[in-house]
């Protein structure tokens, strides 16, 4: 009995020092007339109301939707969660969820990956409203720089964020979208006041990279300069190689609105 207490002290001290480590956005929900939005939120380390800070908002891929307020972290630990990135950068970091039964973007999905439909006008999901409301609200805290407020998403996450940008050309500092796609007639709407660094995977058979290239043809028409990455024989998951990067958060970070 001594040893097997020995035993659950020293496991319970281990776990202890692990989750001690652990960065854990909290948990949020956020209610308008539309419905509600689970969100985690992230505050900077000793966050303190009377300063200003950054806002970062992330929006998941298709596979992250749900109701547990947990699976759109799927994928951020090792950046927005990493300690060393925590402290490097601090920022307030918003993830929201897309339910089930909704997602992030307008588009009409189709048989062929190379020929998904962007309407032009389509009006936003309904998700994609409540991210809107969300964010109209965060942006107006005493302790939000508005100034540096920015964007970043992967797939379905970078369709719906091409659609943000277009209803709210003038909210973010910069945009980073990967292995996304939409409407090129929305560029003329951020080209001007929005850098975009926008990344996809060469070899990408769930969303063609064509829909990456051709927003970056129609930003650079309407007199934007976008930073373009192709991943050479990467696929879907081009979000691990641009997490990887260590110019990611230094790139989107660099930017401020005038």
């Amino acid at each position: 009995m001594k040893l097997q207490s020995l035993f659950y002290t020293i496991y319970f001290i281990i776990i202890s020092i692990f989750f001690s480590d652990s960065i854990i956005p909290n948990y949020e929900k956020f209610s308008s007339p539309e419905g509600t939005l689970n969100y985690r939120i992230l505050y900077p380390n000793n966050f303190d109301s009377s300063n200003k800070y950054p806002l970062h908002i992330f929006l998941h891929g298709i596979g992250e939707r749900g109701s547990d307020n947990e699976l759109q972290l799927t994928y951020v630990d090792k950046v927005f969660l990493n300690k060393k990135n925590y402290e490097n950068y601090p920022a307030i970091i918003v993830f929201p969820q897309s339910p089930l039964n909704d997602n992030w973007s307008s588009r009409i999905l189709t048989g062929n990956i190379k020929s998904q439909v962007f309407p032009e006008n389509e009006r936003p999901t309904n998700s994609l409203k409540l991210v809107m409301k969300l964010m109209d609200s965060l942006v107006n805290e005493t302790y939000v720089n508005n100034n540096k407020v920015y964007l970043s998403g992967l797939s379905n996450g970078a369709m719906g964020s091409f659609e943000l940008l277009k209803h709210r050309p003038n909210m973010f500092a910069s945009a980073v979208l990967i292995c996304g796609g939409g409407n090129p007639l929305w560029a003329k709407e951020f080209a001007k006041s929005t850098p975009v660094w926008i990344a996809h995977g060469s070899k990408d058979k769930v969303v063609h990279p064509d829909f990456s290239l051709k927003m970056t043809e129609a930003i650079i028409r309407e007199g934007g300069s976008p930073k373009l990455t192709l991943y050479e024989n990467v696929y879907h998951d081009s979000w691990n190689n641009v997490f990887d990067d260590p110019g990611f958060l230094k790139w989107i970070y660099s930017h401020s609105r005038n």
